[in-house]
């Protein structure tokens, strides 16, 4: 597009503008530590945010500025709506939130995987959203309970070894 029509005013704006992070529509459970997680991340973007407030006339620094406030309401949005759950308040013999399950596919792999918060999860950890496939085929299940796991990559039989809160 050529600049001839562009107003000048929309360039300083331009990027300023940024859409906001989706929310989920499912409960917003989080772990004791997961709580702390967002608290400590919205504590960090206040920290950054501060000093930048005060060179506000940087084009760069106000949509670093649009990105924080962004994040700052998601994080508020998800701090008001956490609804908190101690692992160690649950029974021990099912899967339920909170949860660390060890299990065991049919070709004989022992897995481990934590069922947590949407904004816990975290594959490279192990910890799996409950809203997650994984989760939901195990939530409920019980030691020696087998269930599937409906992938892309295909179904897999896991045995459910042990669960640990």
């Amino acid at each position: 597009m050529s600049r001839g029509f562009v107003k000048e005013d929309d360039l300083e704006h331009a990027g300023t503008d940024l859409p906001e992070r989706p929310l989920s529509p499912h409960p917003n459970y989080v772990t004791p530590h997961g709580f702390k997680l967002l608290q400590q991340q919205a504590s960090a973007l206040e920290q950054e945010r501060q000093p930048l407030t005060m060179r506000k006339d940087d084009p760069a620094v106000q949509q670093r500025l649009a990105m924080i406030d962004r994040d700052l309401r998601y994080l508020q949005a998800r701090l008001e709506s956490a609804i908190v759950v101690d692992p160690a308040t649950q029974p021990t013999d099912t899967v339920l939130f909170g949860a660390t399950v060890e299990v065991e596919d049919e070709n004989g792999n022992s897995h481990t995987f934590m069922i947590v918060g949407e904004d816990e999860a975290d594959i490279a950890t192990n910890r799996v959203s409950w809203v997650s496939p994984l989760a939901k085929a195990l939530i409920g299940q019980k030691i020696g309970d087998s269930v599937t796991w409906h992938r892309p990559a295909g179904n897999l039989e896991l045995e459910i070894i042990a669960i640990h809160y």
